[in-house]
């Protein structure tokens, strides 16, 4: 499938800002059941600094916003290749080892009601158990949203049995690596059946499974991840592969703004 991505992200400050510097992850991963067939990235407000790949092997564009700017606009678009892999990414590479992914995080740590699910879904199979934990998680955190934020942890989400897609995916996460398994957040985009425009970008995990590599969950869906998705950036937790973080000095408050469309393209055009 060819997917069409057009990102604008502008942040609007009612202050000139002094000094700020970013990081974003907005390059999709050319990867397995993926490929990119062009990206470009536009700055409004702001200037590339330096690009590299971090340690999870997510490409990262350092940028600066300009001095007394009053208004930051990142826009990226570009075209990618993606087949129906049931989910599977493949063999685990890279400089992180796998054990890494066993370790918990201030997000994904485990309370009595992770652990509690982590084991109402242990099963001898290890495919098996994150099926049933994909089940169970959305089953008990229904997907609603303006309740949750960046910074709400796996355990508040599912005590309040509500969450969004990033709660799904820390749930799962803080679960499987509860039961020994390794798990990573995924962040990126999904092409939606019923239309082209979206609010935000999207987040599920992946797990890994002996045999088969990492597998990907998408608990709010309640599937893998098929053709329609692109992956993005990979981390530990929501923090590791955010799409922007960084630090600003000045500006005062910021009004957000996120514009995106994904959509089907033919290959001939």
């Amino acid at each position: 499938m060819r997917l069409a991505i057009r990102h604008t992200t502008r942040y609007a400050y009612d202050e000139p800002v002094a000094h700020g510097l970013l990081r974003l992850r907005m390059r999709p991963k050319p990867t397995h059941g993926q490929s990119v067939i062009d990206w470009t990235m536009d700055l409004e407000g702001a200037r590339f600094e330096t690009e590299f790949d971090d340690h999870h092997h997510n490409h990262i564009n350092l940028v600066s916003i300009k001095a007394g700017a009053p208004t930051l606009e990142i826009t990226c678009c570009g075209t990618i290749d993606t087949s129906d892999r049931a989910g599977i990414v493949g063999p685990h590479h890279g400089s992180m080892p796998l054990w890494a992914f066993e370790r918990q995080t201030p997000l994904t740590r485990p309370g009595t009601a992770m652990k509690a699910l982590a084991h109402s879904c242990q099963q001898e199979d290890r495919l098996a158990t994150l099926h049933a934990l994909s089940k169970a998680t959305l089953n008990e955190a229904a997907y609603e949203v303006g309740h949750t934020g960046v910074g709400t942890t796996a355990e508040e989400a599912l005590t309040a049995g509500r969450g969004v897609c990033q709660d799904h995916a820390h749930i799962f996460i803080g679960c499987a690596r509860a039961l020994g398994i390794p798990a990573r957040y995924v962040s990126g985009y999904l092409m939606m059946n019923d239309r082209v425009n979206q609010e935000a970008t999207h987040g599920w995990a992946e797990a890994h499974v002996d045999g088969l590599g990492w597998v990907g969950f998408d608990v709010s869906n309640g599937i893998s991840p098929d053709a329609r998705y692109v992956r993005v950036a990979t981390g530990f937790d929501y923090r590791d592969a955010a799409p922007i973080t960084g630090v600003s000095w000045g500006g005062g408050k910021a009004a957000l703004a996120v514009s995106l469309a994904v959509e089907q393209q033919s290959a001939e055009q």
